[in-house]
């Protein structure tokens, strides 16, 4: 049997270190690429960044207060756990991390991936439940120029837009007001159990109800899930000429029909829906059925990961954070080089143990 000599063994240490330094200079000529559409992209974040900022400045301006545990960059747009018009469970992680300003971005992506062009029209249910998300879609849709035929539910999930003196409507309003976004709702329902509010107190419906008159949006409010389903479908078509898309944002009933519906469909961008196995079909499906791309964001957490944007993370990141908007490239050449090196070394390695283990044999024969 061979045993390597000291020369051998100091050879293959050589390589070792060698291999080292090669890896390291490859991987410092790693350099980050602007990906497709990194001007807008940035431009929404920053839109998005401005809009949650001018929230925050108006909520303190009226006393509100937010629970910096729940909330850790106190954004404002993390609702209590527990009120009169929570409607569901929330999670609250999800929450935290959709208040990324970057999320815009991804919207931009996605609306590019629909191929969606400036003065476009997209139909959008928003629930109260994610708000941050609502204002990333607004904002990633003013910057690329897109109408939007918007129809909202007023209940939210737990650390949603929770406070019957300030939900999703209001916010929308302020917004609107303010100029940050040329987008209201149209029309509005109460939400939660059968999009009429069940599981709801009676002071919590009639304060969701008061919401909706306060803002002047149509109310939405029939006998039966399946009566808001074809009213909120009949005012989508009587508002909008000529559709686009399709967005629905969290798990509005009247939108997916029942959860079991809305898990069916993957978060994110589908050219086409299959309806075969729908129990319930909501506006989403209703619209899919008249060949309506559509973008269903239900699972925040998977959208994040999927465009590598940060779980939770320690502080609220700046616009332009993110591979969403840069890729990372090595330098090809220096990677061609250190294979070609890598391999004549282990060539030259494999040709001096061959001539030690020949000298080897010699010597046991001489």
């Amino acid at each position: 049997m061979f045993i390597p000599s000291v020369k051998s063994k100091f050879s293959l240490l050589a390589l070792f270190v060698i291999s080292i330094l090669l890896f390291l200079w490859v991987n410092n000529s790693r350099v980050y690429i602007k990906r497709k559409y990194f001007d807008k992209k940035l431009q929404a974040a920053k839109l998005m960044q401005k809009a949650e900022i001018a929230v925050k400045k108006y909520l303190i301006s009226k006393n509100k207060i937010t629970d910096p545990i729940n909330d850790p960059y106190k954004s404002y747009l993390i609702g209590e756990k527990n009120t009169i018009i929570t409607t569901d469970r929330g999670n609250l992680n999800a929450k935290i991390t959709s208040l990324n300003p970057n999320m815009a971005a991804v919207f931009v992506e996605l609306f590019k991936k629909a191929k969606l062009k400036k003065g476009d029209e997209i139909l959008v249910n928003f629930t109260s439940s994610y708000p941050a998300i609502n204002l990333a879609l607004m904002s990633a849709a003013k910057v690329l120029g897109l109408k939007l035929v918007i129809i909202s539910s007023v209940g939210s999930s737990m650390f949603g837009m929770t406070d019957p003196d300030f939900t999703w409507l209001d916010l929308e309003s302020y917004l609107n007001d303010k100029k940050i976004f040329p987008y209201k709702s149209i029309a509005a329902s109460i939400g939660g159990g059968r999009d009429l509010g069940r599981g709801l107190s009676k002071e919590g419906r009639k304060a969701i109800i008061d919401a909706i008159i306060r803002n002047n949006v149509l109310l939405v409010k029939e006998k039966s899930l399946e009566e808001n389903i074809e009213k909120k479908y009949e005012i989508f078509k009587k508002y909008s000429k000529n559709p686009k898309l399709y967005v629905n944002i969290g798990g509005g009933l009247s939108s997916i029909g029942n959860s079991i519906s809305g898990k069916l469909v993957s978060t994110g961008y589908h050219k086409y829906l299959n309806l075969s196995n729908v129990p319930v079909k909501g506006t989403m499906f209703l619209f899919a059925e008249k060949k309506i791309p559509v973008i269903h964001i239900l699972n925040v957490l998977e959208l994040a990961e999927r465009y590598k944007l940060p779980l939770v993370p320690d502080k609220l990141p700046d616009p332009g954070e993110g591979q969403i908007f840069l890729e990372p490239r090595y330098n090809v050449v220096y990677a061609i080089i250190s294979l070609a090196i890598l391999v004549l070394l282990i060539g030259v390695i494999i040709l001096f143990d061959k001539s030690q283990m020949k000298l080897k044999h010699d010597e046991v024969y001489d």
